[in-house]
């Protein structure tokens, strides 16, 4: 079995296969992923914003989140909650996407 740090990076590195249709950069890395949490049962809890609360992919984009998740062998259930609170900036970005948007 898993402890759920080493599970924990395995489901950001999946999260980091995810990008924003409108910026070419990661979710992860964008600052869409606000936390990621592991139980001992392996359980998984996602909070998760979009860049707007109107984005295009609001229905898509946590359901691709939920699927490629759920996907890891490890994983037993995969609960994603969606908030705007704190609201998506720019500042979420993180230095190596900023320096890639040509932000910096």
């Amino acid at each position: 079995m898993m402890d759920t740090t080493a599970l924990g990076e395995k489901i950001v590195k999946v999260l980091k296969t995810i990008y924003d249709p409108e910026i070419p950069v990661d979710i992860y890395e964008l600052g869409l992923i606000y936390d990621v949490f592991v139980n001992e049962d392996n359980d998984v809890k996602i909070l998760m914003t979009l860049t707007t609360p109107n984005c295009p992919v609001a229905e898509s984009l946590p359901q691709e989140v939920k699927e490629k998740v759920r996907s890891l062998d490890e994983v037993k259930e995969v609960e994603l909650e969606l908030t705007f609170d704190p609201p998506w900036t720019r500042d979420l970005i993180s230095d190596e996407a900023k320096l890639e948007l040509g932000f910096l």
